[in-house]
């Protein structure tokens, strides 16, 4: 049943031919070979072979683009995160049927669309990564009240989970707070966040309407809530809220970045744009950085797919291009000389 409304949503989009679909890993494995798709979508329960175990001989023996479908439940959730360290591009909530269904059609074809010009990224180890050592935070010389108004805030999409990991793992405890977008589903945002506490030196949970945003501490938006900020006399504080999707998304990067430059909060903040398909996040961006905010955006050799960060740099937005494994070194030392934007050249730093 599922094949079939996948199929269907799929065939409505004349830039796409479904070419084949497949039961089981050893059916499947048999049509890739015989009819080489750009793209496969993949669920994770599947007879014969857990899909879990046919991704990662597929990426050792075929590498190839693969938007993962799994269930939204614990497990399907902890499977998700599996398959996209494996290499997976993107991951999708399984419908349980026709009434479930919705929009993930168009979400299937725009994932698809993005995975078809996917660059492949070697899988991570599973293992927790060390906890670097801390790094005094960066704190303005006029004094500790501006301390409590730093921010760092970070949005991505496709290719991102594994992107923020590496950032975020990479990142010392005793910073300000963090606030992060990633286009996820429901139930694998809370995962994700649940995973990264493990491996970060700070806390990492999902957001709840009310948190206060305090140093130590990221807040990953839930899926399908805006997450956005306001400022209360000497804190920040998050609000989680519904409301129409921004780019065809929900949450929505730019969203989180207009909330922060509406409160004030530009001046004391460094915020970027990661990996993923689209526009999300460039708007807002482009807002923080006019109104004094240090910026930054995903080059695009090291981007899964530049799409976000491309669009954040074209419009003036991001004042500098980072390799990923530079990217946690900017948020500490964003002084430190880095190559910036040429039309942007400023004093800010």
């Amino acid at each position: 049943m599922v094949r079939k409304l996948v199929t269907d949503a799929l065939r409505a989009d004349p830039e796409l031919e479904v070419v084949g679909t497949a039961i089981d890993p050893y059916i499947a494995r048999d049509k890739i070979k015989e009819l080489t798709p750009d793209v496969l979508t993949l669920d994770l329960e599947m007879p014969r072979m857990d899909g879990l175990t046919f991704l990662r001989i597929l990426m050792e023996q075929h590498p190839m683009p693969v938007v993962i479908m799994s269930s939204l439940t614990q497990r399907g959730s902890d499977y998700a995160l599996e398959a996209l360290r494996l290499g997976a591009c993107d991951v999708l909530g399984k419908p349980s049927g026709s009434y479930s269904f919705g929009d993930l059609g168009p979400k299937l074809i725009a994932c698809i669309k993005a995975a078809a010009s996917a660059r492949f990224v070697r899988a991570r180890p599973a293992v927790p990564a060390p906890k670097p050592k801390p790094i005094a935070p960066r704190v303005p010389s006029s004094g500790g009240s501006l301390a409590s108004r730093q921010l760092i805030l970070l949005g991505a999409s496709t290719g991102g989970t594994e992107a923020l990991r590496e950032v975020l793992t990479r990142l010392p405890g005793g910073l300000p707070p963090i606030a992060i977008v990633q286009h996820i589903p429901p139930v694998f945002s809370k995962a994700f966040a649940d995973r990264l506490r493990t491996q970060c030196a700070f806390e990492v949970r999902e957001a709840v309407d009310g948190d206060i945003l305090r140093p130590g501490l990221a807040l990953v938006a839930p899926g399908n809530f805006h997450l956005l900020i306001q400022w209360e006399r000497d804190h920040y504080r998050a609000r989680v809220t519904t409301g129409p999707q921004i780019w065809h998304q929900r949450p929505a990067v730019d969203l989180l970045f207009k909330s922060a430059a509406d409160c004030g909060a530009a001046p004391y903040t460094v915020a970027g744009v990661l990996t993923g398909m689209g526009k999300d996040g460039a708007e807002g961006l482009l807002r923080l950085r006019e109104a004094g905010a240090t910026t930054f955006s995903q080059d695009e050799a090291t981007s899964v797919v530049y799409g976000m960060p491309r669009a954040a740099w074209e419009n003036g937005a991001s004042q500098r291009q980072l390799p990923l494994d530079r990217v946690a070194d900017f948020i500490v030392h964003p002084s430190r000389p880095h190559a910036e934007h040429p039309a942007l050249a400023s004093s800010h730093s």
